[in-house]
């Protein structure tokens, strides 16, 4: 079978990547004055990898023979080579520095000629004051770049959400006969996670039976009844017990850590000794093959898995019930969704027919506006277009509605003018450059878009890529109190790499706003992603009727017609 091409998009990384590589050695600055500019060329095209290769990358701007063969060549092969070669000449450490914010290839091309090659050898410059005295860095540079540089390498620590929850599934399958469950950070619906943890009821030789030649590197844990291991990458525990003493097993690894000292100091305060072996009194064990049953002898409520954190203390129990959360079954439309209009890889309808097969009822488009030229944003014609394309497909029986994704300008107006976003049925605005600015002008970016009176959702508010980049810097309670006073909707980004807006936001904020669970999908696979953010939400209390995309297709217009009513009869000194 052959393997896919890759998406245009990767070609233009690619040539960016080698670009920066190139001035990272040294290299004179016309080869990848040359990578770039193909770069920039190739994000402003129509056209997909695969009519591009049908004319070899002939004919493009900037684009010259040499580097369109290497083009060829990489989208066939999957393999770049002046990027391999650029990379080869480096050290692998000193990569990680690009993504490090503030740090472009000059500089690190500084930092690598100061003998400083890798982030931990970066934190420690950084911290002991070598950095801020370089020449072009200075100690507020220095104070900056440390702080990024903690969060790349905390993030090694950490897995995201879906990457944990496949491990975990896959081992329950595994594992179904000895009961195994999803526990650990995934069963609490975490964003991130540091190990995908199961527990089951059985012996370690059970275990190892089924997961032999499955789980890499197992092996038991001393003085724990766990074994470890890693699982297409990702570390894994499974975790063993008796039948008598599953419930606490499931209780220990199912909550953070000042949940289980909660737990235990209720134990000992009745006598009792709470381990993940069992509920022990005198050495014994006392038979608890539940969760309830271990809060029953501990004389505690049990805590719903969501709400075992500390966020929660002092409010789970005004929280609604698991049962009354947000399902994924509830999300009636999937708005906020891209296609190959922009840098999607499928059809508006392609899009839609997906939607209703996984048991939704309408598909929003939201493809990328003209800013947006790396994801081949849409022109004002191309959006007119599109919509009328939209018109066509409503009119054959395929329940869409019209949207856009429109990019917030530096100064927080939208990337389309107002008559052009009248047109549509609904409009997410986000931002998707100049994340560097300064948290009072972001701040104020953000509120005068999320304050606009044709905008519906407030897009992955904060820009985060989880443990990738943190998100630009804002107050956040300012921009969620504009959304609060216009009545727009704030999106928590179901993608599993962005899960933006964090749910530590969400909880706060639960009762005076309007949700919308969007996925972002790119593709049609990337529909499934709702099962991530529907996660998340369930962490902050949400319930369907929080959420506006549990909306029917009528009832979700109608919304947004309210709104519109409800800005457009504000006095002009509101909407100034």
């Amino acid at each position: 079978m052959t393997a896919p091409l890759p998406a245009r998009k990767y070609l233009v990384r690619a040539l960016e990547r080698t670009a920066d590589l190139l001035d990272i050695l040294g290299e004179e600055e016309f080869k990848s004055r040359a990578y770039r500019g193909a770069a920039r060329s190739l994000e402003t095209l129509p056209e997909e990898t695969p009519e591009l290769l049908a004319k070899d990358f002939a004919g493009i701007p900037r684009v010259g023979k040499g580097i369109a063969a290497e083009l060829s060549e990489f989208a066939c092969t999957g393999s770049f080579a002046p990027l391999d070669a650029a990379a080869a000449q480096l050290p692998p450490g000193l990569l990680e520095l690009l993504d490090v914010r503030g740090l472009g290839p000059k500089k690190i091309r500084s930092l690598w000629l100061s003998g400083i090659d890798s982030l931990e050898r970066l934190r420690e410059a950084a911290q002991g004051g070598e950095l801020a005295a370089l020449k072009g860095f200075g100690a507020k540079s220095a104070a900056g770049i440390l702080e990024n540089v903690e969060f790349l390498l905390e993030a090694r620590t950490r897995q995201r959400l879906d990457a944990g929850l496949h491990a975990a599934e896959a081992l329950v399958s595994r594992l179904a006969d000895l009961d195994a469950r999803v526990s650990g950070d995934v069963r609490r619906g975490l964003d991130t996670v540091r190990v995908a943890r199961v527990t089951v009821t059985g012996t370690p030789e059970a275990v190892t039976e089924r997961l032999s030649g499955v789980v890499e590197e197992l092996e038991r844990v001393p003085e724990r009844p766990v074994l470890a291991g890693r699982l297409d990458g990702v570390p894994v525990e499974v975790a063993f017990v008796p039948e008598e003493a599953r419930g606490t097993l499931d209780l220990l690894m199912g909550g953070s850590g000042a949940y289980r000292q909660e737990l235990i100091d209720a134990a000992q305060a009745r006598g009792l000794e709470l381990r993940s072996r069992g509920l022990l009194r005198g050495g014994q064990v006392v038979p608890a093959p539940t969760e309830a049953d271990v809060a029953r002898h501990l004389g505690v409520t049990l805590r719903p898995a969501e709400y075992r954190e500390p966020e929660h203390d002092g409010l789970w129990s005004a929280l609604p019930a698991p049962e009354d959360l947000l399902q994924v079954s509830d999300l009636r439309g999937m708005i906020h969704t891209h296609s190959t209009w922009s840098d999607g890889g499928a059809s508006i309808e392609e899009m839609a027919r997906e939607t209703l097969r996984l048991g939704h009822e309408y598909l929003g488009t939201a493809d990328h506006s003209r800013a947006a030229h790396y994801a081949n944003g849409l022109s004002v014609e191309r959006l007119r277009a599109q919509l009328k394309e939209v018109r066509e497909l409503q009119r054959a029986g395929l329940p869409i509605v019209a949207g856009s994704e429109v990019d917030i300008l530096d100064d927080g107006s939208l990337d389309f003018p107002d008559d052009v976003l009248a047109e549509l049925d609904y409009v997410v605005a986000s931002v998707h450059s100049g994340f560097t600015l300064d948290a009072e002008r972001q701040t104020e970016r953000l509120i005068r878009a999320a304050s606009h009176p044709l905008v519906t959702v407030l897009g992955h508010p904060t820009g985060r890529l989880l443990l990738r980049r943190p998100g630009y810097a804002l107050d956040v309670d300012a921009v969620l109190g504009a959304c609060e006073a216009a009545g727009t909707v704030v999106e928590l980004n179901a993608n599993p790499a962005r899960l933006d807006l964090d749910w530590r936001w969400v909880l706060r904020w639960r009762g005076r706003l309007t949700w919308a669970i969007n996925t972002d999908a790119h593709v049609p696979a990337g529909l499934g992603d709702a099962r991530y953010g529907v996660a998340v939400a369930r962490k902050a209390g949400l319930t369907p009727a929080q959420v506006v995309n549990s909306l029917g297709r009528q009832a979700f217009l109608d919304f947004v017609a309210r709104q519109h009513s409800a800005r457009s009869s504000a006095a002009p000194a509101e909407r100034a």
